[in-house]
């Protein structure tokens, strides 16, 4: 910004003293190159800035947490179905707002799903290998 020329081209303290690069075409103005890749002079108007650059959406928090509670869920077998239902959650959140983690969330639903499965699996298995055990007979006829 530069500011008009008092009358009389006398200085007075009371003006503010400009700023150097301020209406000064020696200094660039911010944003053009400098050096030997300066735009050449020309007629016409440098080319538009277009605003800020666009930021990715935040993750979604419950993604992440129904991520790593389905693969803790491998040691713990209780947190695999709590992964999984908070991954749906997260999905539904993501839908109305528009975050990042989708990805995250359906990783965290299958896991959580396949291994509750496996678990459920396993149980059913083990109780069926007791019961086959303990209907067995086990008397001998020496």
């Amino acid at each position: 910004m530069s500011y008009p020329q008092q009358p009389g081209n006398w200085s007075d303290p009371s003006w503010p003293t400009p700023q150097p690069g301020y209406g000064d075409p020696s200094y660039p103005v911010s944003g053009q190159p400098v050096g030997k890749d300066a735009y050449p002079v020309s007629g016409y108007p440098p080319p538009p800035q277009y605003g800020y650059p666009v930021t990715p959406p935040p993750t979604n928090g419950m993604a992440i947490a129904a991520l790593v509670c389905s693969l803790i869920g491998l040691a713990t077998c209780v947190s695999a179905p709590v992964g999984a239902v908070l991954g749906h959650v997260a999905r539904r959140q993501i839908r109305e707002r528009g975050e990042a983690g989708d990805g995250m969330a359906l990783a965290g639903i299958i896991i959580g799903w396949v291994i509750t499965g496996l678990y459920l699996l396993g149980a059913i298995g083990y109780i069926a290998l007791i019961a086959f055990v303990i209907s067995a007979d086990t008397t001998s006829t020496y």
